[in-house]
């Protein structure tokens, strides 16, 4: 069995794991949300225990997602930087991000999306073996190539954070107090981080477009047209709702509307002409 296979269900295994002990420390915490106790309960203590056991197996499963990721990409003959690919390496990368995060803030709501397209991810990767052809690449594609990856994975995570807002809105504005709403952040803060995820998210789009102009040979030509046209297009609509929250403070709905509409044209220019440059000029 090639070692992808058997890195790549290793992460399976764990992200899995990481996933249920997740989603079981938040229906626990649903339950004892009501209760207003300032000194710390044992359930408390047990909640931090595991906390730290779903970082732990989470960073074990990136660990072996990554690996997976680079004995699929990586042959004798090139790079291999197919749909499936590139996308597992793009969900290694944000579940990293975000389990890196999570030390200093309260993003276990992000883990329960994240690694189940983490899994996903893994899955399509080891079924569909990459239709586009090997490539070498210089140190200035290299970077070209991780700043986009980084990039896409802060906005990935922005767009499921701006989902999640969104659902918490929806529950507050209708004063459908579920359980599980007590255990989201407030909305301040969940849009305070909303916003540092695009600003980053923004500045590393803005050097991997710079880079791409330097490096590559011909970033109009059939085929990157497509991609080059939305990225721009997407780098506008987040420069907008950027300028906006900092000189108007737009928040709520505009931010998350703003947020999805951006990252829907950047999926659409990225896997749009990955899929041209894949099944169609290949």
């Amino acid at each position: 069995m090639p070692i992808s296979t058997i890195s790549g269900l290793i992460a399976v295994l764990l992200y899995l794991t990481a996933y249920f002990l997740q989603s079981r420390q938040l229906s626990l915490g649903s339950e004892s949300a009501g209760r207003n106790q300032r000194q710390q309960s044992p359930s408390e203590t047990q909640t931090h225990t595991s906390n730290r056991t779903v970082m732990i197996l989470g960073l074990l499963a990136v660990l072996a997602h990554g690996w997976s990721a680079y004995h699929l990409i990586y042959a004798s003959d090139g790079y291999h930087f197919g749909i499936v690919q590139i996308s597992t390496l793009i969900s290694a990368s944000m579940s990293l991000l975000v389990i890196l995060s999570s030390y200093n803030k309260p993003l276990g709501n992000l883990i329960l999306g994240l690694f189940p397209l983490a899994i996903l991810c893994i899955i399509l990767s080891l079924s569909i073996e990459s239709r586009f052809p090997a490539q070498t690449i210089t140190s200035g594609i290299a970077t070209h190539i991780l700043l986009s990856i980084l990039a896409y994975s802060f906005f990935t995570i922005a767009a499921l954070q701006a989902a999640f807002l969104a659902f918490q809105n929806h529950q507050l504005k209708h004063h459908h107090l579920a359980s599980v709403i007590k255990r989201f952040p407030p909305l301040q803060d969940m849009e305070n981080f909303l916003f540092q995820l695009l600003w980053t998210g923004q500045i590393l789009l803005s050097l991997g477009i710079v880079v791409g102009f330097l490096f590559v040979d011909d970033i109009w030509a059939e085929g990157l047209l497509h991609k080059t046209f939305f990225s721009l297009l997407a780098w506008l609509v987040f420069a907008v709702l950027l300028g906006g929250r900092h000189q108007l403070g737009w928040r709520g709905k505009t931010a998350i509307r703003g947020t999805l509409s951006g990252f829907s044209l950047l999926i659409l220019g990225f896997y749009g002409s990955k899929f041209v440059l894949e099944y169609i000029l290949s």
